[in-house]
């Protein structure tokens, strides 16, 4: 088999397909947490914390006076922005949470469609009355007590 091929069935093997497609979805999902954080949940957490933007927040590494971090950029001085990282960390919290919540949903519904699938198997084995020893469900006398059977 020649690699061109070899690629080819794994290219279109279905679970390469679902990982393209989870990989793309999971990048729109990030944007739109990322929006989310960044448009509508910082701004009122920034209000009622002061007034100020978190993703402004930063430590100015040089010893040139800036006010905003897009001044500190524009100058090309180095800082640490730690106000960004908030939002990052902020993002992934919130991403991570709905991961666990679909994997969690996930999983229960797998549990259940097998708990439902599961054949259910006649016994084929029998207690003893007498000894408590397990027998075939066919025997008519104990095989190790030598009880008879009804």
């Amino acid at each position: 088999m020649s690699v061109l091929q070899e690629f080819k069935e794994f290219a279109v093997k279905g679970n390469v397909v679902d990982l393209a497609v989870g990989i793309i979805i999971g990048a729109s999902f990030g944007k739109i947490v990322t929006s989310f954080v960044n448009d509508i949940m910082m701004p009122p957490i920034g209000r009622l914390l002061g007034g100020f933007d978190f993703s402004n927040l930063f430590i100015n590494l040089s010893s040139k006076s800036v006010t905003t971090l897009a001044e500190a950029k524009a100058a090309g001085i180095a800082t640490i922005n730690y106000g960004l990282f908030l939002n990052t960390l902020i993002d992934f919290t919130i991403v991570a949470a709905a991961v666990f919540i679909l994997v969690r949903q996930i999983n229960r519904l797998k549990n259940q469609i097998v708990a439902d699938e599961a054949p259910v198997v006649a016994p084929t084995t029998k207690e003893c009355p007498h000894c408590l020893n397990v027998i075939p469900l066919k025997a008519t006398r104990c095989g190790f007590c030598t009880s008879e059977l009804k």
